[in-house]
Protein backbone atom coordinates (compact mmCIF):
# COMPACT_ATOMS: atom_id res chain seq x y z
CA UNK A 1 0.00 0.00 0.00
CA UNK A 2 1.36 3.43 -0.87
CA UNK A 3 2.18 5.89 1.87
CA UNK A 4 1.36 9.57 1.69
CA UNK A 5 4.50 10.69 -0.01
CA UNK A 6 4.67 7.59 -2.16
CA UNK A 7 1.30 8.92 -3.57
CA UNK A 8 2.66 12.57 -3.54
CA UNK A 9 5.38 11.10 -5.95
CA UNK A 10 2.97 9.59 -7.88
CA UNK A 11 0.40 12.09 -8.76
CA UNK A 12 3.13 14.42 -9.32
CA UNK A 13 5.15 12.18 -11.90
CA UNK A 14 2.24 11.35 -13.80
CA UNK A 15 0.99 15.42 -13.64
CA UNK A 16 4.57 15.95 -15.20
CA UNK A 17 4.47 13.44 -17.39
CA UNK A 18 1.63 15.06 -19.11
CA UNK A 19 3.12 18.61 -18.64
CA UNK A 20 6.11 17.72 -20.88
CA UNK A 21 4.17 15.82 -23.31
CA UNK A 22 2.30 19.48 -23.86
CA UNK A 23 5.79 21.75 -23.78
CA UNK A 24 7.35 19.29 -26.50
CA UNK A 25 4.12 19.46 -28.60
CA UNK A 26 3.94 22.98 -28.35
CA UNK A 27 0.14 23.27 -27.06
CA UNK A 28 -2.05 25.51 -25.52
CA UNK A 29 -4.74 22.90 -25.82
CA UNK A 30 -2.79 19.99 -24.03
CA UNK A 31 -1.49 22.70 -21.42
CA UNK A 32 -5.01 24.38 -20.36
CA UNK A 33 -6.58 20.87 -19.00
CA UNK A 34 -3.31 20.82 -16.48
CA UNK A 35 -4.12 24.46 -14.60
CA UNK A 36 -6.75 25.25 -12.19
CA UNK A 37 -9.13 27.13 -13.68
CA UNK A 38 -8.20 29.72 -10.49
CA UNK A 39 -4.25 29.10 -10.77
CA UNK A 40 -1.26 31.04 -9.96
CA UNK A 41 1.77 31.49 -12.16
CA UNK A 42 5.10 33.32 -10.44
CA UNK A 43 8.14 33.28 -12.81
CA UNK A 44 10.99 34.72 -11.73
CA UNK A 45 13.48 35.24 -14.17
CA UNK A 46 13.65 31.56 -16.07
CA UNK A 47 10.88 32.53 -18.74
CA UNK A 48 10.59 36.13 -18.46
CA UNK A 49 13.98 37.75 -17.20
CA UNK A 50 12.00 39.42 -14.52
CA UNK A 51 9.25 39.15 -12.11
CA UNK A 52 6.28 38.30 -13.01
CA UNK A 53 2.56 36.71 -11.19
CA UNK A 54 -0.10 35.53 -13.65
CA UNK A 55 -3.60 34.81 -12.21
CA UNK A 56 -6.09 32.38 -13.41
CA UNK A 57 -5.54 29.87 -16.43
CA UNK A 58 -7.05 32.24 -18.78
CA UNK A 59 -4.08 34.59 -18.22
CA UNK A 60 -1.67 31.93 -17.54
CA UNK A 61 -1.91 29.76 -20.45
CA UNK A 62 -1.38 31.49 -23.29
CA UNK A 63 1.67 33.60 -21.71
CA UNK A 64 3.47 30.61 -20.25
CA UNK A 65 3.21 28.26 -23.65
CA UNK A 66 4.64 31.32 -25.74
CA UNK A 67 7.16 32.06 -23.59
CA UNK A 68 8.09 27.92 -22.30
CA UNK A 69 8.70 27.70 -26.28
CA UNK A 70 10.98 30.65 -26.38
CA UNK A 71 13.19 29.92 -24.04
CA UNK A 72 12.72 26.53 -24.82
CA UNK A 73 11.67 24.75 -21.74
CA UNK A 74 12.97 21.07 -21.21
CA UNK A 75 13.31 18.01 -18.77
CA UNK A 76 10.20 19.43 -16.04
CA UNK A 77 11.09 17.17 -13.01
CA UNK A 78 10.70 16.22 -9.55
CA UNK A 79 14.25 17.67 -8.12
CA UNK A 80 16.31 14.83 -6.53
CA UNK A 81 17.99 15.56 -2.77
CA UNK A 82 15.13 18.12 -2.11
CA UNK A 83 12.05 17.46 -0.09
CA UNK A 84 10.30 15.17 -1.76
CA UNK A 85 6.47 15.81 -3.02
CA UNK A 86 3.89 16.05 0.15
CA UNK A 87 0.50 17.02 0.95
CA UNK A 88 0.49 20.22 2.94
CA UNK A 89 -1.51 23.27 3.24
CA UNK A 90 -0.62 26.64 2.36
CA UNK A 91 -3.18 29.63 2.57
CA UNK A 92 -6.01 27.46 4.18
CA UNK A 93 -5.63 24.86 1.05
CA UNK A 94 -4.23 21.82 0.99
CA UNK A 95 -2.07 20.25 -2.04
CA UNK A 96 0.42 18.14 -3.12
CA UNK A 97 3.42 20.52 -3.27
CA UNK A 98 6.76 19.52 -5.18
CA UNK A 99 9.74 20.85 -5.58
CA UNK A 100 11.04 20.90 -9.52
CA UNK A 101 14.12 21.56 -11.66
CA UNK A 102 14.01 22.41 -15.46
CA UNK A 103 16.53 23.48 -18.18
CA UNK A 104 15.90 26.45 -20.47
CA UNK A 105 18.10 27.25 -23.37
CA UNK A 106 20.18 29.71 -21.48
CA UNK A 107 19.86 28.31 -17.95
CA UNK A 108 18.78 25.60 -14.92
CA UNK A 109 15.90 26.45 -12.67
CA UNK A 110 13.98 25.17 -9.99
CA UNK A 111 10.55 25.71 -8.89
CA UNK A 112 7.11 24.02 -6.98
CA UNK A 113 4.17 22.96 -8.63
CA UNK A 114 0.97 22.45 -6.38
CA UNK A 115 -1.48 20.42 -7.22
CA UNK A 116 -4.88 19.85 -5.81
CA UNK A 117 -8.19 18.02 -7.41
CA UNK A 118 -10.40 19.38 -9.49
CA UNK A 119 -14.24 18.63 -9.18
CA UNK A 120 -13.61 15.39 -11.15
CA UNK A 121 -10.56 14.64 -8.66
CA UNK A 122 -8.10 14.84 -11.20
CA UNK A 123 -5.02 16.76 -9.63
CA UNK A 124 -4.27 20.08 -11.74
CA UNK A 125 -1.88 22.72 -11.18
CA UNK A 126 -3.01 25.58 -8.47
CA UNK A 127 0.27 27.21 -8.22
CA UNK A 128 3.44 27.01 -10.26
CA UNK A 129 6.72 28.99 -9.47
CA UNK A 130 9.89 28.68 -12.38
CA UNK A 131 12.78 30.41 -10.84
CA UNK A 132 16.19 30.75 -12.61
CA UNK A 133 19.53 29.42 -10.49
CA UNK A 134 22.22 29.70 -12.94
CA UNK A 135 22.98 30.38 -15.93
CA UNK A 136 24.98 27.56 -18.45
CA UNK A 137 28.80 28.82 -19.27
CA UNK A 138 28.26 31.12 -15.99
CA UNK A 139 27.74 29.24 -13.07
CA UNK A 140 28.85 30.19 -9.56
CA UNK A 141 32.14 29.37 -8.67
CA UNK A 142 31.70 26.77 -6.10
CA UNK A 143 32.89 23.56 -4.83
CA UNK A 144 35.16 21.94 -7.24
CA UNK A 145 34.67 25.13 -9.73
CA UNK A 146 36.15 27.40 -6.71
CA UNK A 147 39.27 29.83 -7.52
CA UNK A 148 42.53 27.38 -7.66
CA UNK A 149 44.72 30.48 -6.02
CA UNK A 150 47.75 29.41 -8.48
CA UNK A 151 48.37 32.91 -9.46
CA UNK A 152 49.83 33.41 -5.95
CA UNK A 153 50.29 30.02 -4.71
CA UNK A 154 53.05 28.72 -7.49
CA UNK A 155 55.27 32.19 -7.99
CA UNK A 156 56.69 32.56 -4.48
CA UNK A 157 58.43 35.86 -5.28
CA UNK A 158 55.14 37.63 -7.13
CA UNK A 159 52.66 39.20 -4.72
CA UNK A 160 50.64 36.83 -2.51
CA UNK A 161 47.02 36.41 -1.50
CA UNK A 162 47.40 39.48 0.81
CA UNK A 163 49.02 41.99 -1.86
CA UNK A 164 46.54 40.94 -4.19
CA UNK A 165 43.18 41.63 -2.13
CA UNK A 166 44.69 45.28 -0.86
CA UNK A 167 45.58 46.03 -4.64
CA UNK A 168 41.67 44.79 -5.62
CA UNK A 169 40.40 46.73 -2.68
CA UNK A 170 41.89 50.54 -3.80
CA UNK A 171 40.69 50.41 -7.52
CA UNK A 172 44.25 52.59 -8.32
CA UNK A 173 43.71 51.52 -11.74
CA UNK A 174 40.45 50.47 -12.88
CA UNK A 175 36.52 50.88 -12.25
CA UNK A 176 34.35 48.50 -10.53
CA UNK A 177 31.69 46.83 -12.96
CA UNK A 178 29.16 47.19 -9.98
CA UNK A 179 29.08 49.88 -7.19
CA UNK A 180 27.28 48.53 -4.23
CA UNK A 181 25.52 52.31 -1.90
CA UNK A 182 25.53 50.69 1.81
CA UNK A 183 26.72 47.95 3.44
CA UNK A 184 24.09 46.49 5.56
CA UNK A 185 22.82 42.89 4.57
CA UNK A 186 21.77 44.27 1.90
CA UNK A 187 24.60 45.31 0.34
CA UNK A 188 26.71 42.73 1.66
CA UNK A 189 24.12 39.58 0.01
CA UNK A 190 24.14 41.37 -3.76
CA UNK A 191 28.48 41.47 -3.33
CA UNK A 192 28.44 38.13 -2.20
CA UNK A 193 26.50 36.70 -4.47
CA UNK A 194 27.68 38.72 -7.98
CA UNK A 195 31.59 38.01 -6.88
CA UNK A 196 30.61 34.60 -7.14
CA UNK A 197 29.55 35.37 -10.65
CA UNK A 198 32.77 36.82 -11.13
CA UNK A 199 32.13 40.35 -11.51
CA UNK A 200 34.25 42.94 -9.93
CA UNK A 201 31.88 44.51 -7.21
CA UNK A 202 33.17 47.26 -4.28
CA UNK A 203 30.75 48.41 -1.61
CA UNK A 204 30.92 51.56 -0.20
CA UNK A 205 29.02 52.47 3.18
CA UNK A 206 29.08 56.12 5.19
CA UNK A 207 30.22 54.07 8.19
CA UNK A 208 33.73 54.41 10.01
CA UNK A 209 33.32 50.23 10.41
CA UNK A 210 31.67 47.59 8.50
CA UNK A 211 28.43 46.46 10.88
CA UNK A 212 28.41 49.78 12.14
CA UNK A 213 24.66 50.49 10.45
CA UNK A 214 23.92 47.70 13.43
CA UNK A 215 26.39 48.59 15.91
CA UNK A 216 25.29 52.18 16.16
CA UNK A 217 21.57 51.36 16.67
CA UNK A 218 19.95 51.74 20.18
CA UNK A 219 21.49 49.85 22.86
CA UNK A 220 19.20 46.95 23.55
CA UNK A 221 17.82 46.19 20.02
CA UNK A 222 18.20 42.02 18.88
CA UNK A 223 16.42 40.76 15.96
CA UNK A 224 13.01 40.13 16.36
CA UNK A 225 12.77 37.25 14.37
CA UNK A 226 14.42 33.56 15.12
CA UNK A 227 17.94 33.01 14.04
CA UNK A 228 17.22 30.28 11.59
CA UNK A 229 15.53 32.50 9.01
CA UNK A 230 18.63 35.00 8.94
CA UNK A 231 21.26 33.53 7.44
CA UNK A 232 23.49 35.21 4.94
CA UNK A 233 24.59 33.44 1.62
CA UNK A 234 27.50 30.86 1.54
CA UNK A 235 28.06 31.18 5.28
CA UNK A 236 24.94 30.03 7.71
CA UNK A 237 25.48 31.74 11.29
CA UNK A 238 27.01 28.67 13.41
CA UNK A 239 24.16 26.61 15.57
CA UNK A 240 25.41 27.35 18.65
CA UNK A 241 24.47 30.80 17.94
CA UNK A 242 20.81 32.45 19.79
CA UNK A 243 17.88 32.54 19.14
CA UNK A 244 17.71 36.03 18.24
CA UNK A 245 20.90 38.26 17.60
CA UNK A 246 21.89 40.77 19.32
CA UNK A 247 22.92 43.85 17.20
CA UNK A 248 26.52 43.94 17.97
CA UNK A 249 27.22 40.28 17.38
CA UNK A 250 25.32 40.81 13.97
CA UNK A 251 27.93 43.62 13.76
CA UNK A 252 30.74 42.25 14.57
CA UNK A 253 29.87 38.64 12.03
CA UNK A 254 28.95 41.04 8.78
CA UNK A 255 33.04 42.07 9.46
CA UNK A 256 34.16 38.73 9.32
CA UNK A 257 31.41 38.05 6.69
CA UNK A 258 33.19 40.81 4.48
CA UNK A 259 36.76 39.76 5.20
CA UNK A 260 36.10 35.84 4.56
CA UNK A 261 33.87 36.27 0.96
CA UNK A 262 36.59 39.02 0.27
CA UNK A 263 33.89 41.63 -0.64
CA UNK A 264 35.66 44.98 -1.48
CA UNK A 265 34.96 47.15 0.89
CA UNK A 266 35.43 51.24 1.26
CA UNK A 267 34.00 52.47 4.89
CA UNK A 268 33.88 56.11 5.73
CA UNK A 269 32.69 56.38 2.23
CA UNK A 270 29.73 58.94 1.13
CA UNK A 271 28.04 58.35 -2.06
CA UNK A 272 27.72 61.75 -3.31
CA UNK A 273 25.90 60.71 -6.26
CA UNK A 274 25.82 60.48 -10.22
CA UNK A 275 25.14 60.70 -13.65
CA UNK A 276 24.49 57.85 -16.31
CA UNK A 277 26.43 57.99 -19.92
CA UNK A 278 23.10 56.48 -22.22
CA UNK A 279 26.08 56.10 -24.90
CA UNK A 280 28.72 54.58 -22.88
CA UNK A 281 26.23 52.53 -20.75
CA UNK A 282 28.12 54.12 -17.49
CA UNK A 283 27.88 55.83 -14.64
CA UNK A 284 29.87 58.82 -13.89
CA UNK A 285 29.79 58.73 -9.43
CA UNK A 286 31.15 60.99 -7.12
CA UNK A 287 32.05 59.64 -3.57
CA UNK A 288 34.19 61.20 -0.72
CA UNK A 289 36.29 58.85 1.08
CA UNK A 290 38.04 60.17 3.62
CA UNK A 291 37.53 63.62 3.03
CA UNK A 292 38.81 63.10 -0.58
CA UNK A 293 36.56 63.01 -3.48
CA UNK A 294 37.06 59.73 -5.91
CA UNK A 295 34.98 59.60 -9.54
CA UNK A 296 34.45 56.46 -10.97
CA UNK A 297 32.57 54.83 -13.77
CA UNK A 298 30.62 51.22 -12.71
CA UNK A 299 28.22 50.13 -15.29
CA UNK A 300 25.67 49.32 -12.52
CA UNK A 301 24.74 51.42 -9.06
CA UNK A 302 23.00 49.01 -6.63
CA UNK A 303 21.10 50.80 -4.06
CA UNK A 304 21.35 48.96 -0.99
CA UNK A 305 20.42 51.78 1.43
CA UNK A 306 17.39 49.78 3.36
CA UNK A 307 13.55 50.28 2.63
CA UNK A 308 14.39 54.52 3.08
CA UNK A 309 17.22 56.24 3.97
CA UNK A 310 16.20 60.00 4.90
CA UNK A 311 14.64 60.20 8.41
CA UNK A 312 10.85 60.80 7.68
CA UNK A 313 10.76 64.73 10.41
CA UNK A 314 6.85 65.84 10.77
CA UNK A 315 5.54 69.39 10.05
CA UNK A 316 5.19 69.75 14.10
CA UNK A 317 5.17 74.17 13.97
CA UNK A 318 5.02 74.02 18.14
CA UNK A 319 7.74 71.81 18.47
CA UNK A 320 10.16 74.35 17.86
CA UNK A 321 9.19 75.61 21.40
CA UNK A 322 10.54 72.73 22.82
CA UNK A 323 13.85 73.52 24.67
CA UNK A 324 14.80 70.13 25.70
CA UNK A 325 16.61 67.42 23.47
CA UNK A 326 15.19 65.82 20.12
CA UNK A 327 16.41 63.49 18.25
CA UNK A 328 15.28 60.65 15.52
CA UNK A 329 15.03 57.25 16.66
CA UNK A 330 17.91 56.62 14.20
CA UNK A 331 19.93 58.46 16.37
CA UNK A 332 19.12 57.11 19.86
CA UNK A 333 21.47 54.86 21.75
CA UNK A 334 20.92 54.15 25.41
CA UNK A 335 18.18 55.20 28.06
CA UNK A 336 21.04 55.40 31.25
CA UNK A 337 21.13 59.18 30.33
CA UNK A 338 17.74 59.51 31.00
CA UNK A 339 17.36 58.30 34.29
CA UNK A 340 15.02 59.65 36.35
CA UNK A 341 14.34 62.51 33.86
CA UNK A 342 10.76 62.80 31.67
CA UNK A 343 10.95 61.72 27.88
CA UNK A 344 8.31 61.87 25.12
CA UNK A 345 8.09 58.95 22.34
CA UNK A 346 6.48 60.21 19.35
CA UNK A 347 5.58 56.80 17.07
CA UNK A 348 4.29 53.31 17.58
CA UNK A 349 6.35 50.87 15.96
CA UNK A 350 8.76 48.79 16.32
CA UNK A 351 11.56 51.37 17.31
CA UNK A 352 9.01 53.74 19.02
CA UNK A 353 8.25 50.78 21.54
CA UNK A 354 11.73 49.53 21.95
CA UNK A 355 13.00 53.12 22.60
CA UNK A 356 10.18 53.79 25.00
CA UNK A 357 11.12 50.38 26.82
CA UNK A 358 14.82 50.94 27.15
CA UNK A 359 14.20 54.47 28.14
CA UNK A 360 11.81 53.31 31.22
CA UNK A 361 14.00 50.27 32.11
CA UNK A 362 16.63 52.92 32.58
CA UNK A 363 14.43 54.95 34.57
CA UNK A 364 13.43 57.68 33.01
CA UNK A 365 9.23 58.69 32.92
CA UNK A 366 8.08 57.66 29.30
CA UNK A 367 4.67 58.67 27.63
CA UNK A 368 4.15 57.36 24.15
CA UNK A 369 2.01 59.73 21.55
CA UNK A 370 0.91 57.00 19.11
CA UNK A 371 0.16 58.83 15.74
CA UNK A 372 -1.84 56.14 13.78
CA UNK A 373 -3.34 52.67 14.65
CA UNK A 374 -0.54 50.37 14.67
CA UNK A 375 -0.44 46.33 14.94
CA UNK A 376 0.83 44.82 17.56
CA UNK A 377 1.60 41.21 17.96
CA UNK A 378 3.32 39.22 20.95
CA UNK A 379 7.20 38.51 19.62
CA UNK A 380 6.41 34.82 20.44
CA UNK A 381 4.35 32.65 19.22
CA UNK A 382 2.79 34.72 17.08
CA UNK A 383 4.83 37.14 15.07
CA UNK A 384 6.70 33.96 14.49
CA UNK A 385 3.94 32.05 12.83
CA UNK A 386 5.13 33.87 9.20
CA UNK A 387 8.57 31.63 9.52
CA UNK A 388 7.29 28.16 10.48
CA UNK A 389 8.60 26.57 7.16
CA UNK A 390 12.23 27.90 8.57
CA UNK A 391 11.62 25.33 11.50
CA UNK A 392 11.78 22.36 9.53
CA UNK A 393 13.67 21.33 5.89
CA UNK A 394 16.40 23.14 4.56
CA UNK A 395 17.22 26.60 4.18
CA UNK A 396 17.20 26.29 0.16
CA UNK A 397 14.24 23.96 0.03
CA UNK A 398 12.29 27.03 2.76
CA UNK A 399 13.84 29.90 0.85
CA UNK A 400 12.00 28.47 -2.74
CA UNK A 401 9.03 28.09 -0.67
CA UNK A 402 8.75 31.56 0.36
CA UNK A 403 9.67 32.53 -2.87
CA UNK A 404 6.94 30.78 -4.67
CA UNK A 405 4.03 31.59 -3.07
CA UNK A 406 2.43 34.31 -5.14
CA UNK A 407 0.93 37.33 -4.02
CA UNK A 408 -2.56 37.05 -3.60
CA UNK A 409 -1.94 33.71 -2.16
CA UNK A 410 0.53 35.40 0.47
CA UNK A 411 -2.22 37.81 1.42
CA UNK A 412 -4.51 34.96 2.27
CA UNK A 413 -1.84 33.42 4.37
CA UNK A 414 -1.82 36.25 6.54
CA UNK A 415 -4.89 36.93 6.85
CA UNK A 416 -5.44 33.39 8.61
CA UNK A 417 -2.17 33.94 10.56
CA UNK A 418 -3.76 37.08 11.60
CA UNK A 419 -6.48 35.56 12.68
CA UNK A 420 -4.67 32.66 14.79
CA UNK A 421 -2.25 35.58 16.29
CA UNK A 422 -4.94 37.49 17.27
CA UNK A 423 -6.86 34.73 19.39
CA UNK A 424 -2.90 33.93 20.83
CA UNK A 425 -3.11 37.58 22.05
CA UNK A 426 -6.29 38.47 23.01
CA UNK A 427 -5.54 39.78 26.60
CA UNK A 428 -2.49 41.38 25.31
CA UNK A 429 -5.04 43.26 23.28
CA UNK A 430 -7.98 43.90 25.21
CA UNK A 431 -5.21 45.50 27.36
CA UNK A 432 -4.18 47.63 24.80
CA UNK A 433 -7.57 48.96 23.95
CA UNK A 434 -8.58 49.40 27.70
CA UNK A 435 -5.38 51.51 28.00
CA UNK A 436 -6.79 53.50 24.60
CA UNK A 437 -4.17 52.35 22.27
CA UNK A 438 -5.78 52.40 18.74
CA UNK A 439 -4.78 48.50 17.28
CA UNK A 440 -5.45 47.54 13.13
CA UNK A 441 -4.64 43.83 11.52
CA UNK A 442 -2.80 45.50 8.75
CA UNK A 443 -4.11 45.96 5.11
CA UNK A 444 -7.32 43.52 4.67
CA UNK A 445 -6.19 41.88 7.81
CA UNK A 446 -3.00 40.76 6.25
CA UNK A 447 -1.17 41.20 9.76
CA UNK A 448 2.67 42.83 9.95
CA UNK A 449 4.02 41.06 6.95
CA UNK A 450 1.82 43.68 4.25
CA UNK A 451 2.58 46.55 6.71
CA UNK A 452 6.26 45.89 6.28
CA UNK A 453 5.82 44.89 2.13
CA UNK A 454 3.33 48.05 1.85
CA UNK A 455 4.72 50.94 4.22
CA UNK A 456 7.89 49.51 5.66
CA UNK A 457 6.24 49.68 9.32
CA UNK A 458 3.30 50.68 11.14
CA UNK A 459 3.29 47.72 14.03
CA UNK A 460 5.11 46.00 16.84
CA UNK A 461 6.74 42.83 17.98
CA UNK A 462 5.53 43.05 21.65
CA UNK A 463 9.19 41.98 23.58
CA UNK A 464 7.98 43.77 27.00
CA UNK A 465 6.73 47.29 26.32
CA UNK A 466 3.01 46.63 25.26
CA UNK A 467 2.93 45.28 28.62
CA UNK A 468 4.42 47.86 30.37
CA UNK A 469 1.84 50.14 28.38
CA UNK A 470 -0.97 48.13 30.14
CA UNK A 471 0.69 47.91 33.60
CA UNK A 472 0.56 51.84 33.50
CA UNK A 473 4.13 52.25 33.93
CA UNK A 474 4.67 53.72 30.18
CA UNK A 475 1.66 56.51 29.59
CA UNK A 476 -0.07 56.68 26.50
CA UNK A 477 -2.01 60.00 24.99
CA UNK A 478 -2.72 60.27 21.67
CA UNK A 479 -0.60 62.53 19.21
CA UNK A 480 -4.11 64.06 17.58
CA UNK A 481 -4.93 65.34 21.83
CA UNK A 482 -1.70 67.30 21.65
CA UNK A 483 -2.76 71.24 21.99
CA UNK A 484 0.80 71.92 21.31
CA UNK A 485 4.60 71.49 22.14
CA UNK A 486 5.78 73.92 25.11
CA UNK A 487 9.29 74.74 26.07
CA UNK A 488 9.01 72.03 29.00
CA UNK A 489 7.34 69.25 26.87
CA UNK A 490 3.56 68.77 25.25
CA UNK A 491 0.16 70.85 26.40
CA UNK A 492 -2.80 68.19 26.14
CA UNK A 493 -6.24 69.66 24.46
CA UNK A 494 -8.03 68.74 28.08
CA UNK A 495 -5.22 71.07 29.81
CA UNK A 496 -2.57 68.61 31.01
CA UNK A 497 1.06 69.04 30.40
CA UNK A 498 3.63 66.34 30.04
CA UNK A 499 6.45 67.35 31.25
CA UNK A 500 9.78 66.12 28.53
CA UNK A 501 13.46 66.72 28.86
CA UNK A 502 13.90 64.53 25.87
CA UNK A 503 11.33 64.12 22.63
CA UNK A 504 11.98 60.85 20.23
CA UNK A 505 10.64 60.87 16.97
CA UNK A 506 9.90 57.11 16.61
CA UNK A 507 8.37 58.80 12.48
CA UNK A 508 10.38 56.50 10.26
CA UNK A 509 11.54 57.35 7.32
CA UNK A 510 11.32 58.67 4.27
CA UNK A 511 10.60 56.21 0.56
CA UNK A 512 13.40 55.64 -1.55
CA UNK A 513 12.38 58.11 -3.99
CA UNK A 514 13.22 60.52 -2.51
CA UNK A 515 16.81 59.40 -1.63
CA UNK A 516 17.05 58.79 -5.42
CA UNK A 517 15.84 62.41 -6.41
CA UNK A 518 18.36 63.83 -4.17
CA UNK A 519 21.06 61.47 -5.33
CA UNK A 520 20.47 61.58 -9.32
CA UNK A 521 18.13 64.29 -10.04
CA UNK A 522 14.44 64.54 -10.98
CA UNK A 523 14.58 63.13 -14.34
CA UNK A 524 15.84 59.65 -13.29
CA UNK A 525 13.57 60.09 -10.15
CA UNK A 526 10.46 60.83 -12.54
CA UNK A 527 11.86 57.85 -14.53
CA UNK A 528 12.15 55.16 -11.69
CA UNK A 529 9.15 56.08 -10.11
CA UNK A 530 7.84 54.14 -7.08
CA UNK A 531 10.01 52.07 -4.88
CA UNK A 532 8.72 49.35 -2.60
CA UNK A 533 5.10 48.65 -1.78
CA UNK A 534 3.11 47.01 -4.91
CA UNK A 535 1.64 49.16 -7.79
CA UNK A 536 -0.90 47.25 -10.70
CA UNK A 537 1.00 44.17 -10.16
CA UNK A 538 1.84 41.78 -8.01
CA UNK A 539 5.11 41.80 -7.36
CA UNK A 540 7.08 44.99 -5.78
CA UNK A 541 7.83 48.09 -7.34
CA UNK A 542 11.51 48.16 -8.89
CA UNK A 543 13.13 46.01 -6.08
CA UNK A 544 15.48 43.21 -7.10
CA UNK A 545 14.78 44.14 -10.81
CA UNK A 546 16.00 46.16 -14.15
CA UNK A 547 13.94 49.44 -13.10
CA UNK A 548 13.27 51.84 -16.37
CA UNK A 549 16.99 53.47 -15.46
CA UNK A 550 19.39 51.62 -17.26
CA UNK A 551 21.94 50.71 -14.66
CA UNK A 552 19.86 51.24 -11.20
CA UNK A 553 19.04 48.88 -9.21
CA UNK A 554 17.15 48.44 -5.85
CA UNK A 555 17.21 46.14 -2.85
CA UNK A 556 16.86 46.00 0.59
CA UNK A 557 14.30 43.75 3.36
CA UNK A 558 15.27 41.89 6.07
CA UNK A 559 18.13 39.20 6.37
CA UNK A 560 15.92 36.54 4.80
CA UNK A 561 14.64 38.78 1.87
CA UNK A 562 18.08 39.93 0.99
CA UNK A 563 19.33 36.42 0.93
CA UNK A 564 16.49 35.21 -1.68
CA UNK A 565 16.45 38.05 -3.53
CA UNK A 566 20.00 39.07 -4.30
CA UNK A 567 20.33 35.79 -6.10
CA UNK A 568 18.11 37.28 -8.94
CA UNK A 569 19.47 40.07 -9.18
CA UNK A 570 22.83 39.46 -9.41
CA UNK A 571 21.87 36.90 -12.26
CA UNK A 572 20.16 39.46 -13.98
CA UNK A 573 23.15 42.10 -13.38
CA UNK A 574 25.37 38.88 -14.78
CA UNK A 575 22.77 38.32 -17.98
CA UNK A 576 23.61 42.00 -18.80
CA UNK A 577 27.67 41.49 -18.47
CA UNK A 578 27.07 38.51 -20.33
CA UNK A 579 24.99 39.87 -23.63
CA UNK A 580 22.08 38.01 -22.79
CA UNK A 581 20.01 40.84 -21.21
CA UNK A 582 19.45 43.88 -22.89
CA UNK A 583 18.83 47.64 -21.23
CA UNK A 584 14.94 47.92 -19.78
CA UNK A 585 12.88 49.40 -22.75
Amino acid sequence: MLDRTDTAAATTEAWLAQFNEALAAGSEARLKPLFQSDSYWRDVLALTWTFTTLCGADEIIPAFASLARKARLTNVRIAPDRAPPRQITRAGTSAIEAIIIFETAQGRGSGIVRLIPDENGTPKAWTLLTALDEIKGHEERLGRERPRGEVYSRDFRGPNWLDLRQAAAEYADRDPDVLVVGGGQAGLTIAARLAQLGIDTLIADREERIGDNWRKRYHALTLHNQVQVNHLPYMPFPPNWPTYIPKDKLANWFEAYVEAMELNFWTSTEFLGGSYDDSDGRWTVRLKRNGAERILHPRHVVMATGVSGIPNLPDIPSLKNFKGEIIHSGRYQDGEPWRGKNAIVIGTGNSGHDIAQDLCSSGAHVTMLQRSSTLVTNIEPSAQLAYAIYNEGTLDDNDLIATSMPTPLGRKGHQLLTIQSKELDKALLDGLTAKGFRLDDGYDGTGWQYKYLIRGGGYYFNVGCSDMIVRGEIALKQFADVAEFTAGGARMTDGETIEADLIVLATGYKGQEVLVRKLFGDAVADRVGPIWGFGDGQELRNMYMRTPQAGLWFIAGSLAQCRINSKYLALQIKAIEAGLLGRPS
